[in-house]
């Protein structure tokens, strides 16, 4: 049974999130504030956060970016709920470590569904534990993946990834000059439809290319194809 951290000072929220997921069988923490949530993610290790973002003693986003920095959580998926319409809350949201966010009111079911989504998927981790796999290579070994660790190694400089990063730099890397399209990218590696919106993975290129690349506006490996996605550059040898 996988537990659920529910972070919401809504208590009307809290009593819908909270009725629907005991009934499709999770667990159920709740916290009402960060600095609550923070302690109950440190303790527990829930499989996955719900968090919105406006909170009191703590906001959403300082909870979150809490979590992502702290190696006994960072691993942890973050859903982030948010009743705001601005776009900056949610990059940021994303930028500082959440893997999804979603705007008040929103369905039941379509939590559910992004729920499992997130759950069913086999981590980065997890996938190197049981290959065995030690590391990628691209580029004649300029870049280095090591999924089993979330990092990435740049002509010997490492740098941390999330797991959604990590998945993405994975399936790109591994088939280089591939154009993968942003619809694409979010069925298979946030596994459902995002309904056309491809903001989440613009914002996980921009983070990559800030660990990967030397010169992240002119970058070297990983291109844009204008109207058709992203892809690896096959680099000459």
């Amino acid at each position: 049974m996988a537990t659920i951290l529910l972070v919401d000072d809504d208590p009307l929220i809290v009593e819908l999130v909270q009725f629907n997921l005991e009934k499709w069988g999770y667990q159920v923490l709740v916290a009402r504030d960060g600095q609550e949530a923070l302690k109950l993610a440190r303790n527990e290790k829930p499989d996955l956060v719900i968090l919105d973002l406006m909170l009191p003693v703590i906001d959403g986003l300082e909870v979150c970016r809490h979590l992502h920095d702290d190696p006994a959580t960072r691993n942890i998926p973050i859903i982030m709920l948010t009743a705001r319409g601005e776009e900056t809350d949610k990059v940021l949201g994303l930028e500082l470590g959440a893997d999804d966010y979603m705007t008040k009111p929103f369905s039941p079911r379509e939590l559910l569904a992004r729920i499992k989504a997130r759950l069913r998927r086999l981590s980065p981790a997890e996938e190197g534990k049981e290959t065995g796999e030690k590391g990628i290579s691209y580029g004649e070994g300029e870049i280095m993946l090591f999924p089993e660790k979330y990092q990435v190694e740049v002509r010997g400089r490492k740098q941390s990834l999330t797991p959604k990063e990590c998945e993405l730099l994975q399936l790109l890397m591994t088939h280089p000059g591939r154009v993968f399209s942003r619809d694409y990218l979010l069925e298979k590696i946030w596994g459902y439809d995002y309904a056309g919106d491809t903001r989440t993975v613009d914002v996980h290129i921009r983070h990559l290319r800030m660990k990967i690349e030397a010169d992240p506006a002119n970058p070297r490996y990983l291109e844009t194809v204008r109207g058709a996605g992203y892809r690896m550059r096959e680099l000459e040898q």
